[in-house]
């Protein structure tokens, strides 16, 4: 059913976002990853424990990790714990009703329920996915349906369709201004719930988040399918992705650097290939040559280009999707 547009999901700032806190209104970013994904830098900063505390110092009343394809965080923390929240970020690539990869994240499941959805999105059956998440009656999201994986040609006029087979969907703090802008438009014109999430990949959890109440997580994720809640939001900017580049090497470079036994894949094919080099053994083994590697990966990341290149991409795409969604 249709939501009214007055019903539309709204944006707050973070002074006004304080305010209806103070009313009984809860927070959370619903789109966090920590060491276990495989894109994050595996420093002990990252560790669920210590992303656990940042959240909950940050605000956010309910704290939940939506790692890829892996539930390994909470096997590090107490079922116990205030407000934490079990989840997963699943991805799935439907080749005869999508065309493209996409990424769903899932809540409130257990081992055995994230063991049948692998199997499920493993086989490309994202309506058996879906059909599995209903009859469990499990809490999901759409997440950034306006991200592709690399190398993938989307189907953009797919989108409004898969759309309409969730309940909620992401205004995603990695993606460029006017991609949220057709998301949250979408959103609207389909009467879908909304969240703002970071999907934080270095630990900047609750630098955006959703309001919603509840006397537990169903219950404020429900209000959010109703659209009886309210977003605090943050878009991809050039001087944002130089600072979380920063924040990458210094990761890397930190004395609380746990083994390295995994490539790690961010998605940024510059970015990449120095964390290939500096993650090196035979690099380590020489430090001046590493401190200098180091020096020389900060110097390229703080020069802008990389950011600049990355968001000239994110930008040469949103005609056509302008054009294919209709929001022009």
């Amino acid at each position: 059913m249709m939501k009214d547009s007055s019903t539309a999901t709204k944006i707050l700032s973070q002074k006004d976002a304080g305010v209806f806190r103070k009313h009984g209104w809860q927070a959370a970013d619903l789109h966090v990853h920590t060491l276990f994904s495989p894109d994050v830098i595996p420093a002990a900063s990252l560790k669920p424990s210590r992303l656990y505390r940042r959240a909950r110092e940050n605000g956010m009343d309910y704290v939940t990790f939506t790692d890829h394809d892996t539930m390994a965080a909470y096997n590090c923390l107490s079922p116990r714990i205030k407000g934490l929240v079990r989840g997963v970020e699943i991805k799935i690539k439907d080749i005869e009703t999508v065309g493209h990869t996409i990424h769903v994240n899932v809540f409130e499941l257990d081992s055995l329920q994230f063991q049948k959805l692998e199997e499920i999105a493993a086989l490309g059956d994202l309506h058996g996915f879906l059909d599995l998440l209903k009859a469990e009656k499990l809490p999901f999201v759409y997440n950034h349906p306006l991200w592709f994986e690399h190398g993938e040609k989307p189907n953009l006029s797919v989108i409004p369709d898969l759309i309409k087979l969730f309940p909620v969907i992401e205004y995603n703090m990695h993606r460029i201004r006017r991609k949220n802008e057709i998301t949250m438009e979408l959103a609207r014109k389909l009467g879908k719930g909304l969240i703002a999430s970071t999907d934080t990949h270095s630990g900047m959890i609750g630098k955006a988040y959703t309001l919603s109440r509840g006397k537990d997580f169903r219950e404020f994720y429900n209000n959010i399918c109703q659209g009886n809640s309210y977003i605090v939001v943050r878009d991809l900017t050039k001087q944002d992705l130089m600072q979380e580049m920063d924040i990458w090497l210094d990761l890397l470079s930190s004395q609380d650097m746990i083994s390295i036994r995994k490539r790690i894949a961010t998605g940024m094919g510059n970015l990449d290939r120095l964390i290939a080099i500096l993650t090196s053994k035979s690099l380590k083994d020489f430090p001046r040559l590493y401190r200098g590697a180091l020096a020389a990966a900060h110097k390229i990341a703080n020069s802008g280009l990389p950011a600049a290149l990355y968001i000239r991409k994110e930008i040469s795409g949103i005609y056509e999707m302008e054009q294919i969604l209709c929001m022009h």
